[in-house]
């Protein structure tokens, strides 16, 4: 033989086909016209095809070794294009766009799309965790035919046009040779059986929406945007395959009282000002039940009053946030003349009938405390 194909690969004569292959797929990507057009690198690139085509086949390769030539009735393609097989074509792919997809049919049973659904819940229930029925439509498999697609006594077919194998094929020529590539079968879209007479329940989907009911258990500690997943309740696939998954999506209601950060709970408290001079005790209903919130006396507006382990239960790991009570103290506005001489009373006796103020500079508020924080004042 003139050419030695061994040399023309760079790989041993006792090489394997993985190191064959593996020195094609790198030759390929380095002569192939589209990279490099060069009328020399053409030449090269068919040696190296031809020698491929030869080394890959064991019985080519057994006619070489013994010191045939085993292109001889092949039509040229060694010095051409790929061969009466088009078994380099794909390698060729391969070594362009990595491993080529699997051929054959593909399955009607596919596994089914996720479902989410919306849940409001009260605070308590978040709270707490309860336990909630849901209505939910989803598509779950035929009964009529079981998620074959198919009528009754009746069944799939190998589609006629692609003998089964879900894929048509078609030949073209090149300036490479002869290149055959593949499409999927128009008939049976790729499945490799067609349906004659589908199911009158499910129009051959294998599949029809249905209403059913879930017991879902809500966790205590949820929190609005929460998702509780739900494995195997989702839509079920086309061709009766598995189910998807189903979230539950928690919503939050208001509560009239208290407003939700986090596991903490917060609410405010009006008050006159005579109270919070003197104290007080508000009935307050919790989360827990009916409790007094002991406001002391001398109570400034603002002040807050924690109620521990009153909050919502942590959803990862125990006990629960704090309730806390934000006073507000109202000055009245309008006084009658027995009001005003009572009060102007108590300033002369606390000698506040002429308060001068005691001015700072700016106003210590949130975001001055986190400033001055960070400056280490």
């Amino acid at each position: 033989m003139a050419t030695d194909y061994y040399a023309v690969l760079g790989v041993r004569r006792d090489a394997g086909q993985d190191e064959i292959k593996k020195a094609f797929r790198r030759l390929a990507r380095e002569l192939h016209p589209d990279v490099n057009p060069d009328p020399k690198t053409q030449e090269r690139f068919k040696e190296i095809n031809a020698a491929y085509e030869v080394l890959s086949d064991p019985a080519k390769k057994q006619v070489y070794d013994l010191g045939g030539d085993p292109l001889s009735s092949s039509g040229g393609a060694g010095a051409g294009g790929f061969g009466a097989g088009f078994g380099n074509f794909s390698d060729i792919m391969d070594a362009f766009f990595g491993q080529s997809q699997q051929r054959g049919p593909r399955s009607r049973t596919r596994r089914g799309q996720d479902a989410m659904i919306r849940l409001e819940i009260e605070l308590d229930e978040a709270a707490f965790g309860t336990t909630k029925d849901l209505q939910v439509d989803t598509a779950v498999t035929c009964g009529t035919c079981s998620g074959e697609g198919a009528a009754p006594g009746t069944s799939a077919q190998t589609c006629d046009m692609c003998r089964g194998r879900g894929e048509v094929s078609q030949v073209t020529r090149s300036f490479l040779g002869q290149v055959m590539t593949s499409r999927p079968c128009p008939q049976c879209q790729g499945f490799g059986t067609v349906v004659p007479t589908p199911c009158p329940e499910c129009a051959g989907d294998g599949r029809v929406r249905s209403r059913r009911t879930l017991t879902v258990k809500i966790p205590a500690g949820v929190d609005n945007g929460t998702r509780i997943q739900l494995a195997g309740e989702g839509e079920v696939g086309p061709g009766g395959g598995p189910a998807g998954d189903l979230y539950v999506e928690i919503r939050e209601l208001p509560h009239p009282t208290f407003q939700r950060r986090g596991d903490d709970l917060h609410c405010t408290v009006t008050i006159p000002m005579t109270a919070a001079s003197l104290g007080t005790k508000c009935p307050l209903e919790t989360l827990d039940g009916l409790e007094e919130i002991d406001v002391r006396p001398g109570t400034q507006s603002g002040q807050s009053i924690p109620l521990h382990q009153r909050g919502v239960t942590h959803l990862r790991g125990g006990g629960r946030g704090d309730l806390i009570v934000h006073v507000e103290v109202i000055t009245p506005n309008k006084l009658d003349a027995a009001q005003e001489d009572l009060l102007r009373q108590l300033a002369m006796l606390r000698g506040e009938e002429r308060p001068t103020g005691h001015f700072q500079p700016g106003q210590q508020g949130l975001f001055s405390r986190l400033k001055d924080a960070f400056n280490g004042r």
